[in-house]
């Protein structure tokens, strides 16, 4: 049987007439990712905040590795990490020396070697003896991580881990993920980018105006969502030619040009089919799409 790692029953917090979160229920099995989705405001990080026993809650339960946050807080800040929107690193201090320091203030038993360990497993050796405001803004957050990591946490919250990051750094943060739960830790992760939860959680809920809209696995999300017609206009054959190219499972239809068409139907990571259609006609050279790419979109 699943044990769960994270338990919400009824969790509610208001900011004076202002409702935040209006009893959510939630269930994370451990050693799973789970994906808070919303927008900002949603009340995402007022979750994470109290689960993180950094804010009461005004009504409900809350249950983290087993203890009740509102009174066994220090159980509770015993077996997780957090890593929050902004990277919480010491700037003045080298990669290695904030590291160290959290060896230092770690109430955790911590093994020889561990800083060592984190920053060659976050491949921060070449820069860990440089002060940390001279890193990129991807570097940061895996020092920020590999910090949180320093007691071995078996419960790990991210908030908003890859904001601001380029894609490379993002695809890099989720091979990190994903490689804490194939070492059986449990991620609570909130995020903004549905591809992000689309890639790394087992489960997602959507968080919006303080309630939960939806809730399941990415799967089971995009069956709920209803197919789209796309069209791609251009303005040249060479650009419907280079659309072709990378659209391979497209049918393309010459016979009506100067309208040529490509023809595509298939999976999508958004919904559950899609359908879609890509164009090229001439225009005079006063149209105001002469030089552009129109994309609409549309239920079917």
């Amino acid at each position: 049987m699943t044990t769960s790692a994270i338990a919400v029953s009824g969790l509610r917090k208001a900011f004076g007439d202002k409702t935040v979160l209006d009893g959510i229920d939630l269930d994370v099995p451990a050693g799973t990712v789970f994906s808070l989705l919303g927008p900002n405001g949603a009340g995402k990080t007022t979750t994470v905040n109290i689960l993180t026993t950094l804010m009461k809650a005004d009504g409900g339960t809350a249950r983290v590795a087993g203890h009740d946050v509102a009174t066994d807080a220090k159980a509770v800040r015993a077996a997780i990490g957090v890593t929050g929107q902004f990277a919480a690193v010491d700037e003045l201090l080298t990669g290695q020396e904030n590291l160290q320091l959290m060896v230092d203030l770690s109430q955790v038993p911590v093994g020889r070697g561990v800083v060592t360990d984190l920053l060659e497993q976050f491949e921060l050796v070449e820069s860990a003896r440089k002060p940390v405001s001279t890193y990129s803004g991807g570097m940061k957050r895996k020092l920020d991580l590999a910090m949180t990591l320093v007691g071995n946490p078996r419960i790990i919250f991210l908030d908003e881990p890859t904001t601001g990051l380029d894609p490379r750094s993002r695809r890099t943060m989720w091979a990190i993920v994903r490689d804490l739960v194939a070492d059986g830790v449990t991620i609570f992760l909130t995020t903004q980018y549905l591809d992000e939860a689309d890639q790394l959680a087992d489960q997602i809920a959507v968080l919006n105006q303080g309630r939960l809209v939806a809730q399941g696995t990415p799967d089971e999300l995009k069956r709920q969502i209803p197919g789209t017609h796309v069209r791609l206009r251009f303005s040249t054959v060479a650009e419907l030619d280079a659309a072709a190219r990378v659209l391979t499972d497209s049918t393309r239809d010459d016979e009506h040009w100067p309208c040529g068409f490509l023809e595509m139907v298939g999976r999508s990571r958004c919904g559950p089919c899609w359908t879609g259609s890509m164009s090229t006609r001439s225009m005079p050279t006063s149209s105001p799409f002469t030089h552009r790419t129109l994309m609409t979109f549309s239920s079917p």
